[in-house]
């Protein structure tokens, strides 16, 4: 294993025993050729895993033919993308404005909730992220007490409980500009909400003239064994955001909006210089198409209900979340436990939540793979407890 401090970059991340130089389906390697497991890949970046032939050839094929161009002229392979992800998202959702991550589609999500409606308020939930910008992060759970570092947030914020349908009837008003939540809540420990929870939302952001949006970074674009959490649970918003796994590695995001909000909007009022770069939307179409092709979302409705079915076992006491995008409830420190598994050769992740651990593995995940956790949590168990 390599063994080197960085000279030059800024330490700001806590970082795990181990260096990764190439991957290969679901598992990583480093330049001993020791393999791991991935059960978390890379913030539930990897989609489809490492080094997937259809997704590889795509970028290349495109470095080779036009490896950048701006949004100023028309380029076929952004219309592409377009077009595939609007039909791979909910029906409400005809529109695409690309950008480079999930932050970045939120902060234009929440620019878009104020302009239009010429309101003050976002309503948010306890325990969200929603990323590190400004706007995004004044709607994080907590940044501001931390790290959030402005003096102040560009627009009043409102979080309410989660679950809380009486905590929403309360903050949804006519002041409300938008709603926005995670269908699943990643960072928190894949914390699931109510269904109920969620179409009294959209119930109240249409009686009060509120748009909702759903932050789908995480759970978007199949994690959680449907398209979208808005498929999942049967709730339709006025924008939705992802990123993440819609380019299974390649850095990229979008923002998918009614047509009757597209109309509102005037050149000028979105920009990006790399959104929509021709590498981003070739991965963005490859990764659609592989899903499709390969019934990815039967996959991790399969996979994922194994593990739910499986995995509570060793330091696991209930599992939450859904799809590839699963809470271990443990008794010990979730950190403990992660910390063990990579030991075993298995990478997972830890949550804001102690006792959470968090899974986000490739949705190319097989039986055999969910195995191997649960003999390594059993092993656990027998050493440690």
């Amino acid at each position: 294993m390599i063994d080197f401090k960085p000279a030059n970059l800024t330490e700001v991340y806590p970082q795990l025993p181990f260096v990764p130089i190439c991957g290969q389906g679901v598992f990583l390697q480093d330049n001993d050729g020791s393999q791991v497991l991935d059960l978390y890949g890379g913030h539930a970046v990897a989609s489809l895993g490492y080094g997937h032939p259809k997704l590889i050839e795509a970028i290349k094929k495109q470095a080779q033919s036009l490896l950048f161009q701006s949004n100023i002229v028309e380029i076929c392979i952004r219309n592409e993308a377009a077009e595939k992800l609007a039909e791979f998202s909910p029906e409400c959702l005809t529109r695409v404005f690309f950008i480079n991550s999930g932050s970045e589609a939120n902060e234009n999500a929440l620019r878009i909730a104020l302009q239009m409606t010429s309101r003050t308020k976002i309503v948010a939930v306890e325990h969200s992220f929603h990323g590190r910008t400004g706007a995004a992060a004044a709607v994080t759970w907590g940044a501001k007490k931390s790290w959030y570092g402005f003096p102040h947030t560009p627009f009043n914020v409102q979080f309410v409980r989660r679950n809380d349908v009486q905590a929403l009837h309360k903050a949804i008003d006519k002041d409300t500009a938008g709603v926005i939540i995670e269908p699943v809540q990643g960072v928190a420990g894949a914390f699931d909400f109510s269904k109920e929870f969620l179409t009294t939302a959209r119930s109240l952001c249409d009686q009060h003239g509120a748009l909702l949006i759903l932050d789908e970074v995480q759970t978007g674009v199949g994690r959680l064994g449907k398209p979208f959490g808005s498929d999942y649970f049967d709730v339709k918003p006025d924008m939705l955001t992802t990123a993440k796994a819609l380019g299974g590695g390649f850095p990229c995001g979008a923002l998918l909006m009614t047509q009757d909000i597209a109309v509102e909007l005037k050149p000028g009022d979105l920009g990006s210089t790399f959104g929509g770069g021709p590498l981003a939307c070739a991965a963005i179409k490859a990764v659609l198409e592989v899903i499709e092709e390969e019934d990815l979302l039967t996959q991790v409705q399969n996979i994922g209900s194994l593990i739910q079915n499986k995995c509570i076992t060793g330091p696991v006491i209930g599992i939450q979340g859904a799809g590839f995008l699963l809470g271990l409830k443990v008794k010990p420190k979730a950190s403990l436990i992660r910390d063990d598994l990579l030991k075993k050769g298995i990478l997972t992740g830890t949550s804001a939540d102690p006792h959470v651990l968090r899974l986000l593995p490739p949705y190319i995940l097989e039986e055999k793979h969910v195995n191997l956790l649960i003999e390594a949590l059993q092993e656990f168990k027998s050493e440690t407890l």
